[in-house]
């Protein structure tokens, strides 16, 4: 059964940078694509950032030019260094991969940007 962990969260002032990490265990292959989601207190879900092939990355206007999403030298770990937080990037983060077309999810980390 593929799991996946997210770690990294916690409480940080407007401005400030956090990283999220997140590990994939119960395969041999490897996920592809790998993605972060968010849903913030009385929101949908959505899409945060997209990483397809190590290589080709996507991200929502929201985060553009804030948020890098990486994968990591061991397999199915991937990253999201997010910098020049702002409160409404408050949410519950959630990793996301895909194997054989089946969904894996984790069960999301909070981020709470307040000052």
């Amino acid at each position: 059964q593929v799991q996946l962990v997210e770690s990294g969260g916690g409480l940080v002032q407007p401005g400030a940078s956090l990283r999220l990490s997140c590990a994939a265990s119960g395969t041999m292959f490897d996920l592809n694509p790998m993605d972060w989601y968010r849903q913030a207190p009385g929101k949908e879900r959505e899409f945060v950032a997209s990483i397809r092939r190590m290589l080709y990355e996507q991200y929502a206007d929201s985060v553009k030019g804030r948020f890098t999403i990486s994968r990591g030298n061991a397999k199915n770990t991937l990253y999201l260094q997010m910098n020049s937080l702002k409160p409404e990037d408050t949410a519950v983060y959630y990793c996301r991969g895909v194997l054989r077309d089946t969904e894996y999810w984790g069960k999301g980390i909070l981020v709470t940007v307040s000052s």
